[in-house]
């Protein structure tokens, strides 16, 4: 167990007033005001950058960037710690202060143009070694002046090998988080996805589900599940069920096997409080918990696994004017305070907001897995897209083949691509075992040994790794051929189990792709008012969106009311509002209103909850419930938004609901919490269902106040 620094032992210098940066280029000046403008300026153009106003204009302003930054020894970035809007050191930036400070004495006087010259030198144990003298802002700094074969020929030399129950990270290696997610947690869903990826020799640094309803009651369930199924087929390997850590610590409690214990993470407090609600007290808490109490309790070396990704801070707009790369540096700085087990970076999981197409998302990764392994860190990479943005299948194996060159410890195992919860597209088992044949890397050493007892792979005459005869064979795990049409039955975007070579067969790749275009197809729909209004009366509101691409580009003008329209709300009696937003799926609205909505509204009324008229609003985002609740006075808003279209066709029809709830003036904490129901269409959550549903859960946020994490533990304490 590792010893955690309290914080208000890390010292952090005092915070300093921005200062000029100026740089002569060609007989012309250029100026950046501030160490945030500088670092911001440095790196390569992404959307998010570009929203936030902190991209260099021209490469020739972003080269004097790199000039200036290059020239800047790494005292004088310790020296300036990043700050708040309110000039204070936050949480995130004291801990990256917990740095090894005989080391960092040792290079303090290095530029950073040195310090990238000594590293390009060095092995990588001499590179890990100056890593622990720096922290994230430092990382980030130095990334933004390597090129792509820097970043890669850097990370390729370190090596942070690490223990849960089993290895991960060892060299040679390539493993794989098997992520058997499922749109309404259907058992045999998840049943049908773990067989699939351990049959083709995914899963060995991982089963790990992402839940689609994040309580005590289906967390547990789900970590039995996924503990029966590790022990029936024998998988050396280790679980985790991906809910907030405050519901993991529950289930531990009630004595649910809870190996490793996740938590997404964020590069400042803001976002880490308000948007994650976790802190460092709060990790520190749990890791001691799982240290004592967790279920590879004195077998695992490292039980905690962080999810991280570029962009995160910005969409909820608490960066704190700091760019992408360096918040998600201080994430990493933030991260080996608990030693994880693994990291795993989803850069490209938000959307054209933060990365638009396949440069941005690319180049990002590469030096996201740069910045992570050089703080020490056990880097998982999952390059992704989703499909309203310009990102596609090409792109992310671009990044995946220069990514393995690099060392990266592990990607994804979502089946044939598609995550069939989550609606975003990320690697395969197959791709893993692509990369591993184009790379000569092998799977984790205690899962090779189980897959050649299955013949899942097998030895050939040279005494090489090679597939074996049972490689793709999931009949292998199943008791009949009737049990596995029942799982089949079970599970969406089941598109075949036919392979050539280590590859999803062609007829299979085409189905996935013509599915993909369908919904890709769905972004595009505009949103029929006249046949939602033909349904109940509608209020029209309008967003600062002024069209589609306005809409898709920038989340924040989704989020807002129109001036005009935010005139003409007022106040009102009713507790409850209806708000209807397309969001990213026009088609979603359309396909589940007509059955929603009368069972909505005749639900509420029959509850007695005042509701007042729906809402209608054109190119809408999640947050735009808070201004309505604020100006209507509501103290729910139902927020019926069309999600971002998944892997098929039908899940392009794919519907959430955002409850809000607006708090009592005085009372502590965020002003608004939100509970979600999502994956409402005909192949999850049947709208008719989904009506009584959210009436039950509306009543529950009314009865007890709170909505979120913090209902969960009012109704199942």
């Amino acid at each position: 167990m590792k010893d955690l620094r309290p914080l208000s032992e890390i010292p952090a210098p005092a915070p300093r007033p921005d200062e000029l940066y100026t740089i002569d280029v060609f007989g012309e000046q250029v100026a950046f005001r501030g160490l945030k403008r500088l670092l911001g300026a440095a790196d390569h153009s992404k959307a998010g950058e570009r929203h936030a106003g902190l991209a260099a204009a021209t490469e020739r302003e972003r080269e004097a960037a790199r000039c200036t930054l290059a020239s800047l020894t790494l005292q004088h970035l310790f020296d300036r710690p990043l700050t708040t809007a309110a000039g204070q050191i936050d949480e995130v930036m004291r801990v990256n202060y917990d740095i090894d400070l005989e080391v960092f004495a040792e290079i303090a006087d290095l530029t950073l143009g040195e310090l990238k010259n000594r590293l390009l030198r060095a092995n990588g144990r001499e590179i890990l070694r100056i890593g622990a003298g720096l922290t994230g802002v430092m990382a980030a700094a130095l990334c933004k002046l390597c090129d792509v074969h820097e970043l890669v020929l850097l990370a390729s030399r370190i090596s942070c090998p690490t223990r849960a129950r089993t290895r991960l990270g060892a060299p040679g290696t390539l493993s794989s988080r098997l992520q058997p997610n499922h749109p309404t947690d259907d058992l045999r869903g998840v049943t049908l996805l773990v067989y699939w990826g351990l049959s083709i020799g995914a899963g060995d640094a991982l089963l790990g589900i992402n839940p689609a309803i994040d309580t005590v009651e289906n967390v547990s369930a789900l970590l039995h599940h996924l503990d029966r199924l590790r022990r029936k087929t024998g998988a050396p390997t280790q679980i985790c069920v991906l809910a907030h850590v405050k519901t993991q610590l529950a289930c531990l409690e009630r004595g649910a096997p809870v190996e490793v214990l996740f938590q997404s993470l964020a590069g400042t407090e803001t976002t880490l409080r308000d948007e994650f609600d976790v802190s460092v007290d709060l990790l520190d808490r749990a890791y001691r918990t799982m240290a004592e109490r967790g279920a590879l309790k004195g077998e695992a070396e490292q039980f905690m696994y962080f999810e991280t990704g570029q962009g995160s801070e910005l969409t909820y707009g608490k960066h704190e004017g700091i760019d992408m790369t360096t918040t998600e540096a201080l994430c990493y700085g933030l991260c080996r305070r608990w030693d994880p087990f693994m990291v795993n970076n989803v850069t490209g999981f938000i959307g054209p907001e933060t990365h638009l197409d396949n440069f941005e998302m690319i180049v990002s990764n590469l030096q996201d897995h740069f910045m992570g392994k050089l703080l020490g860190l056990p880097m998982g990479m999952a390059p992704c897209y989703t499909l309203h943005s310009k990102i596609s299948i090409e792109g992310q194996q671009i990044a995946t083949q220069l990514l393995t060159a690099a060392g990266a410890n592990y990607y994804m195992d979502v089946c044939l691509g598609t995550d069939r919860m989550l609606a975003y597209f990320d690697t395969s088992g197959h791709d893993d075992q692509t990369l591993r044949e184009i790379h000569g890397k092998l799977p984790g050493a205690e899962l090779l040994a189980w897959a050649l007892a299955m013949h899942i792979f097998a030895r050939d005459e040279h005494g090489a790794i090679v597939r074996g005869p049972r490689w793709g064979d999931v009949r292998r795990f199943c008791d009949s051929d009737a049990e596995l049409a029942e799982l089949i039955k079970a599970t969406p975007a089941v598109h075949g189990f036919a392979t050539a070579g280590p590859r999803p067969a062609d007829e299979v790749s085409r189905v996935v792709r013509l599915h993909q275009a369908a919904a890709r197809e769905a972004v595009a729909c505009e949103l029929g008012e006249d046949q939602l209004q033909a349904i109940t009366p509608l209020r029209s509101l309008h967003t600062a969106a002024s069209s589609k691409d306005a809409h898709l580009g920038d989340p924040s003008l989704g989020a807002r009311l129109s001036a005009a329209s935010l005139a003409a709300l007022e106040p009102e009696p009713a507790t409850v509002q209806i708000l209807i937003s397309d969001g990213l799926s026009a088609e979603a609205v359309h396909h589940n209103l007509p059955a929603l909505l009368p069972i909505l509204i005749d639900g509420l009324a029959a509850c007695a909850m005042p509701v007042g008229v729906p809402l209608l609003a054109r190119y809408g985002r999640v947050k735009l419930a808070e201004p309505v609740a604020e100006r209507l006075g509501a103290r729910v808003v139902i927020h019926l938004i069309g999600e971002r279209p998944g892997g098929d066709a039908l899940a392009s029809c794919s519907l959430s609901a955002y409850l809000l709830y607006r708090r009592e003036d005085g009372e502590p904490g965020p002003p608004h919490e939100y509970t979600v129901i999502s994956n409402i269409h005909e192949g999850g959550l049947p709208p008719l269902e989904a009506g009584a549903v959210l009436v039950e859960k509306v009543r529950q946020i009314l009865e007890h106040r709170a909505a979120g994490n913090r209902l969960e533990s009012l109704v199942d304490p």
